[in-house]
């Protein structure tokens, strides 16, 4: 897919994955639609890009009305849709039992909601709107979907319970998914990150941090945002990657603790 004049969404692309994938595409030429429940973060990411570049829409995932107006609303600003990625998620540290108890069944499901339905409510909707599109390549290409698992999809730790139920979800997803859309033209892949370096490590003691640095292979840090987001930008620029969960991880194998 040539990118310039495409049309993307980006869930959580206020912060974290989601920014660094919304400045890389928009770098390449692409008019992208934040879907975000922080304004303020994402009206910094407009201010630094371009109005005329990003727009936001305050969205939560696992809404399906939520979903279904926004994604018509990116459609009726940029004219199409060719590019879905999502990012949106939470995390949980919980037993499924331990000292506190039983997981608490509410904490499960807002994980599975936002991290494996969300992903799914998003999908499909933005797959509607590429199904509309006139092909752009001899191949019959109309889009692609790029969702976002993690290696403790493979690998959960003691605490993980539901973020990795949630990211196995979405890795279970992606094979199917891509032959769901395949005589749409529109491919789908999951970026499987590993330790990437987001806020949430900068509060964290030094030791800590360190002793997460060495626990990967090669090379000997945590990934970067831009590393994610050039995954992302390879996998819409190349029409014959589809059905994949590419692991981002430095060859990382999580341990259970």
């Amino acid at each position: 897919m040539d990118l310039a004049g495409k049309v993307a969404i980006v869930t959580g692309g206020a912060s974290g994955l989601g920014r660094a994938t919304v400045a890389a595409y928009v770098a390449k030429g692409v008019k992208v639609a934040i879907f975000d429940m922080n304004e303020d973060k994402a009206n910094e990411v407009i201010a630094e890009l371009g109005a005329d570049n990003v727009a936001f829409f305050n969205v939560n995932v696992a809404d399906e009305n939520s979903v279904k107006t926004a994604v018509a609303g990116v459609v009726e600003k940029f004219g199409a849709l060719h590019i879905c990625n999502n990012y949106a998620g939470i995390a949980s540290a919980c037993k499924t039992y331990g000292k506190n108890g039983v997981f608490p069944l509410d904490q499960y499901m807002q994980v599975i909601n936002i991290n494996l339905v969300g992903t799914f409510n998003v999908s499909r909707y933005a797959a509607e709107q590429m199904a509309k599109n006139d092909p752009f390549n001899d191949d019959g290409g109309r889009g692609v979907i790029i969702n976002t698992a993690s290696v403790a999809g493979y690998e959960g730790q003691i605490g993980q319970l539901a973020y990795s139920a949630s990211k196995g979800g979405v890795i279970g997803m992606t094979l199917p998914m891509a032959r769901d859309l395949a005589s749409y033209g529109i491919r789908v892949n999951t970026i499987v990150p590993g330790l990437i370096h987001t806020p949430l490590f900068e509060a964290m003691p030094e030791p800590v941090y360190k002793s997460l640095e060495a626990s990967v292979c090669y090379p000997q840090r945590l990934g970067q945002p831009s590393e994610i987001a050039h995954m992302s930008v390879f996998i819409a620029e190349n029409d014959y990657v589809n059905g994949e969960c590419i692991r981002l991880d430095g060859a990382i194998r999580m341990q259970p603790r």
